[in-house]
């Protein structure tokens, strides 16, 4: 058998899953089928690809070795990965060629049909193994499937160059065939001519002027009273005897030597697929091989596509200590649904055996649901040791059962004349000779079928027997007297089946910890039984009992509004959630808006400050060829150009500090006009007004329109020259820096150290270039003030002044933006 339960060949090495099938426990194949694993089987089978997965499905066996169930789960988890990426995942055209296989093993020659059914299996192989090589790190144990499938490389040329893909042996396959169908197709083609030519010759005499065939031979119909003008063999006549069917004889040899053609090329054809299923034959082994792989990767796929419709999660499995610890868990299972049943309609229950329990009794009212938890925790327990994923909440786990046993429901035999009684009688004397620590029991209505008081006894001791052995058990009655039992033995606990007194129907909830209320008196009073025949129930029940249902009562109903008000926290607890989602969401959608509008301002400011420094550019050229009068104007307009720059490359956001007072200019100060780059002298004043000498120009100018070598540049003025102190100096100005730095008169490493915070303060307020003024002298300073601009990464190019710019005695750097 093999590993996921289907017959298979003898084990090997290299097969994980057929060690396994040799060394492990048989597993009770009754209590499979009172569980319904077969019919969890059946559903499972119907997602399978080929037949060869489905039987492998339909006989698949819970695996005892914990290695074979957790490789059958990650072999499940990493197909459902498959199938979330690709949903069109499959084994392509496999087919069960195991048979066609054996038969050519034997010496026996397949028909085309088995052959072009090789070649597309192997090919789905070949891809397979290929698709899932490229993926083998996120899918492992798919991929160790692969890795026993054949390439099949040789096998599949060798078949694809006789057959084509609608099963034709191609004229190619051999060059005998070729020459044989040329000879047949030329014989075939004389033989038609020369009916043809007959046909005419005698078109009166013929009951249709048609070719027609009779066991194989090619005949004219001849009308019979023309019977000796043509000269032939009669192969056949109509059922009215009108209509002879005649081979002319002067047909009769070419028509022979079309038919000795026509069986040499089947001879010939023959004799290839005979060679093709030798060269299967001798593949067996590797091809029943690639065939049972496939079925292993289309179970892993069967088993993912069926958890997606279940919409089960994996559960953990772990195995049983020999000397379990107190906070073992054998069976934890959340939200467990009934796979069988209506996901719509079942109610999911919680149902576990808590560390340091090994017995669960559940009491409840018939038809509360007690037999389908028990049905359903065993399930759930089976299909994980068969690697499928279960409808259960995450956080589910079960051990490793050695074997699952179950006693449910009506065991009566006929043939044998037991009662009920004595058939789970029996039952229960084979699971405790069998049962072992490792095993998991499942016991319905335990001892019932016989005397309540004797039949409560049996129940006690029976459970005892295997709280002593350690034997993991669970176990639903109507005996009070187990109760009881659960509440004082240590290692056994309590659970009852939920049911509602106001519509007296059971809620199919599970509730551990508490045993279930007989409910009796409480149903007889709603149904309306008379009031005094209660009270006289009420009077012959044990005081005891009747305090002791009221405290059931009070807790039940604490319970359940501790429930619901876990159910409304859970609800407010997702609302807030949800709520934080759509805040945070709307945040980040706000976030992208301002940046997108900040990205659009700066561009636009970016667009309008490349067109004024274009119109001050266009202003220094004017002036060096303008006059006096003139170059008023010019200044003027570039003082606004400069304030217009200054305002669009300074920062929103920070203030402009207080520009410094201005001093008192003298005449004879040497002085420099703004935005122009021209210096000069003053030779004289007029209130207000200054006269300049700027080369053989002479103009009247403000205060504000020129600058004196020690004056501080007020940002918010248009500052254009930065004066260096001959030391260095700290600047921590966040302000456009202005688009001249003055270096005359500085030693170079000062110069640097103050060219490089320059540099950095422009390119952090935007500015598209400045320029330095270093003067020409020996040319020492101006040239490491090039050095450093040419390396400095911020950059993007260096560049001699203009001549109305100074010419070599200043520098233009344009900045990286």
């Amino acid at each position: 058998m093999n590993g996921t339960g289907a017959a298979a060949p003898r084990p090997c090495k290299t097969d994980h899953g057929r060690l396994w099938i040799a060394r492990r426990k048989t597993m009770d194949e009754k209590s499979l089928r009172t569980l319904e694993l077969h019919r969890v089987l059946e559903r499972l089978a119907e997602h399978a690809s080929f037949s060869a997965s489905r039987e492998r499905i339909l006989a698949m066996r819970p695996a005892a070795d914990l290695s074979a169930a957790r490789q059958w789960l990650d072999e499940t988890g990493q197909a459902r990965m498959l199938i979330d990426r690709h949903a069109d995942i499959s084994i392509g055209g496999a087919r069960d060629i195991r048979p066609a296989a054996e038969d050519a093993a034997r010496g026996i020659t397949l028909p085309v049909e088995s052959l072009v059914a090789v070649r597309a299996t192997l090919g789905s192989a070949r891809a397979i193994r290929r698709s899932l090589a490229r993926i083998a790190d996120e899918a492992p144990a798919l991929n160790r499937i692969a890795l026993r499938m054949e390439d099949g490389s040789g096998l599949i040329d060798a078949i694809g160059r006789t057959i084509n893909d609608e099963g034709e042996v191609l004229d190619s396959a051999s060059p005998k065939l070729g020459a044989l169908r040329a000879e047949v197709r030329t014989i075939h083609d004389r033989l038609l001519t020369r009916l043809q030519r007959i046909l005419s010759e005698h078109a009166s005499q013929l009951q249709e002027p048609i070719l027609t065939q009779r066991e194989g031979r090619y005949v004219i119909p001849l009308r019979s009273e023309f019977k000796g003008r043509l000269r032939g063999i009669v192969h056949d006549q109509s059922s009215s005897g009108a209509t002879l069917f005649i081979e002319p004889l002067a047909t009769v040899e070419l028509g022979n030597r079309w038919r000795e053609a026509i069986l040499e090329e089947q001879e010939e054809i023959h004799r290839i697929l005979a060679a093709l299923s030798d060269q299967i034959g001798r593949q067996r082994e590797p091809i029943i091989r690639t065939v049972d792989s496939l079925a292993d990767f289309d179970a892993a796929v069967a088993r993912a596509r069926y958890a997606a419709v279940l919409n089960a999660v994996r559960a953990e499995l772990v195995e049983i200590p020999a000397s379990p610890p107190e906070d073992f868990t054998p069976l934890l299972f959340h939200a467990a649904r009934h796979p069988l049943l209506d996901p719509a309609q079942v109610v999911p229950i919680d149902i576990a055996l808590r560390p340091g329990v090994r017995a669960l009794v559940i009491t409840g009212p018939n038809t509360g649901g007690k037999t389908v938890a028990l049905k359903t925790a065993g399930l759930l327990a089976l299909m994980i040791q068969c690697g499928m994923h279960i409808p259960a909440g995450n956080g589910s786990k079960s051990a490793l059962f050695d074997s699952i046993y179950a006693d449910i429901g009506d065991e009566q035999s006929i043939e044998q004349s037991l009662s009920t009684f004595s058939a789970h009688v029996g039952q229960i004397i084979r699971i405790l000779a069998a049962a072992t620590p490792q095993s998991l029991v499942i016991l319905d209505e335990l001892g019932a079928g016989t005397d309540p008081q004797e039949g409560s006894g049996l129940a006690r001791a029976i459970l005892s027997e295997l709280l002593r052995r350690g034997i993991p058990t669970l176990v639903a009655t109507h005996y009070p007297e187990l109760k009881a039992f659960a509440y004082n033995t240590p290692g056994a606990e309590n659970a009852c089946m939920e049911f509602d007194l106001r519509t007296l129907r059971p809620t199919y909830r599970l509730i551990l910890g508490l045993p279930g209320r007989s409910n009796a008196l409480a149903i007889a009073r709603r149904l309306g039984l008379p009031e005094e025949i209660l009270a006289v129930a009420r009077s012959m029940v044990d005081a005891g009992d009747l305090e002791a249902d009221r405290l059931l009562e009070k807790i039940q109903r604490e319970r359940e509004t501790a429930r619901r008000e876990r159910a409304d926290a859970e609800k407010l607890n997702r609302r807030a959630l949800q709520r934080e989602r759509t805040l945070a969401h709307r945040l980040g959608g706000i976030e992208e808006e301002r940046n997108r509008i900040l990205e659009e301002s700066r561009a636009q400011a970016e667009h309008e400050l490349e067109g004024l420094l274009d119109e001050l550019r266009a202003l220094r050229r004017r002036a060096g060829h303008a006059a006096a009068p003139e170059l008023q104007k010019i200044a003027a307009e570039a003082r606004e150009l400069e304030d217009r720059i200054e305002r669009n490359t300074q920062k929103p956001g920070v203030e402009n500090p207080a520009a410094a007072p201005l001093r008192e200019a003298r005449v004879g100060d040497t002085v420099r006009m703004k935005g122009l780059g021209v210096s000069g002298k003053i030779t004289g004043r007029e209130g207000g007004a200054y006269e300049l000498q700027l080369g053989a120009l002479r103009i009247r100018a403000e205060r504000g329109d020129f600058i004196l070598p020690e004056d501080v540049p007020a940002p918010e003025k248009s500052a254009s020259v930065i004066k260096a102190s001959p030391s260095p100096t700290t600047r921590t100005a966040k302000h456009s820096p202005g688009l001249e730095l003055d270096m005359r008169g500085m030693m170079v490493e000062d110069g640097l150290i103050e060219l490089d915070r320059y540099i950095d303060s422009a390119v952090a307020a935007g500015l598209p270039w400045v320029r330095i003024i270093h003067g020409k002298g020996s040319g020492k300073l101006r040239g490491a003030v090039r050095e450093a601009l040419r390396k400095h990464p911020q950059v993007a190019n260096v560049e001699t002044g203009g001549e109305i710019e100074g010419g070599e005695g200043v520098t233009i750097a344009r900045l990286e933006t």
